[in-house]
């Protein structure tokens, strides 16, 4: 236990280190000037402050004020030394946060109990401290712990889909980081980027209710199969919404709106413009991107160029203008993130000249 004594009197200084000494465990810091105390702050520790009431420079309360800007110092327990016996001084001194006064000539046998007294404040402060971090440490690690298990469904759920369909579960990959790209530029904080990164591969989970003809048919669907694929929608969202995850809850969200447009043509609810959940909005560009730049059975994959021309052109219409232009801004990150998941049989590889656009686009 570190003592801080104050007095300016070198003799009554002496005095009070000799009593400290006394005391086991504890280790005297004495100072002579008050302006000499805070020359070593912040770097001075110590656990308990014993301070003279009456000194120049500085008196006990001033000298006690100046401690207390610094934020480590402001629970420290101070003790005044004073030989005033004026109530009004004494309330000062309390109002100002001292915790206890000793009186001039100070009784040995008093100040030593009294200082065990705070030692054992002090002691048990500490333990109380030590056992809020310690709980806080728990409540951290049991939310680490939520999490991954939130996360480890969602991949197992995405393991579970890939074995209809392989394809989807590329696509739902770079759609997820796309989405956070896109989230970021759009000016979302980092960890409201990072849920929607892990929420996103589950925009297409009602694809396991679709029937494989239609799902792996390869051809351009029916009026009547097309009518059947939107149901994606409404069926992956109904499988997360009941969640308790907030986690969850977010890629029901995302199931349910990802096919909606700004101009309110889209599905399944047709709704429009901000009626769309914004994470809704930004999964759409995202997935919208993926679809065009990667071929299907029905069609072959589309350049970045004419990708980007056709999102940007559809600003107002089928995309959340704001979401386009931080899609734009994203494009770097978007086009490192699909070179680095290139599926060369089945995706255009952007070139030199697409990624100077993208830098373009984005400046």
């Amino acid at each position: 236990m570190r003592i801080l004594l104050v007095d300016d009197n070198k003799t009554n200084l002496g005095f009070l280190t000799k009593l400290v000494e006394k005391l086991p465990g504890c280790v005297p810091l004495p100072y002579q000037a008050p302006d000499a105390v805070l020359a070593d702050m912040p770097g001075l520790d110590f656990d308990i402050g014993i301070i003279d009431f009456q000194m120049p420079v500085y008196n006990g309360i001033e000298l006690m004020t100046e401690i207390a800007r610094f934020e480590k110092y402001r629970d420290k327990p101070i003790v005044f030394v004073t030989a005033d016996t004026d109530t009004a001084t004494r309330m000062s001194a309390l109002n100002a946060g001292a915790i206890d006064f000793l009186t001039k000539p100070v009784n040995p046998l008093e100040f030593l109990a009294r200082v065990r007294n705070l030692i054992a404040l002090v002691e048990a402060r500490n333990k109380l401290t030590d056992r809020a971090e310690w709980l806080r440490t728990e409540v951290e690690k049991a939310v680490r712990e939520i999490r991954e298990r939130e996360e480890e469904i969602i991949e197992r759920l995405m393991i579970a889909a890939s074995y209809k369909d392989s394809e989807t579960a590329r696509h739902t990959k770079r759609v997820a980081a796309y989405s956070e790209a896109i989230a970021l530029e759009y000016g979302l904080s980092k960890e409201f980027a990072a849920d929607i990164r892990l929420a996103s591969p589950m925009h297409d989970i009602g694809k396991v209710a679709i029937p494989d003809a239609v799902l792996l048919k390869k051809g351009k669907l029916t009026e009547q199969e097309f009518a059947a694929m939107q149901t994606h929608t409404i069926v992956g969202c109904d499988i997360l919404k009941e969640s308790k995850s907030s986690l969850l809850k977010l890629a029901a969200e995302i199931a349910g709106s990802h096919h909606e447009r700004w101009d309110g043509q889209g599905y399944p609810r047709r709704l429009a413009a901000e009626e769309i959940p914004l994470v809704g909005r930004i999964v759409a560009i995202a997935d919208n991107f993926d679809a065009l730049t990667t071929s299907r059975p029905y069609k072959e994959a589309w350049s970045v160029e004419r990708t980007v021309h056709h999102i940007v052109e559809r600003a107002g219409s089928q995309f959340d203008p704001v979401c386009v232009d931080a899609f734009k801004r994203a494009l770097p990150a978007i086009l490192s993130i699909m070179l680095n998941n290139l599926e060369r049989d089945v995706m255009a590889e952007p070139t030199d000249e697409t990624i100077a656009i993208a830098k373009s686009a984005a400046a």
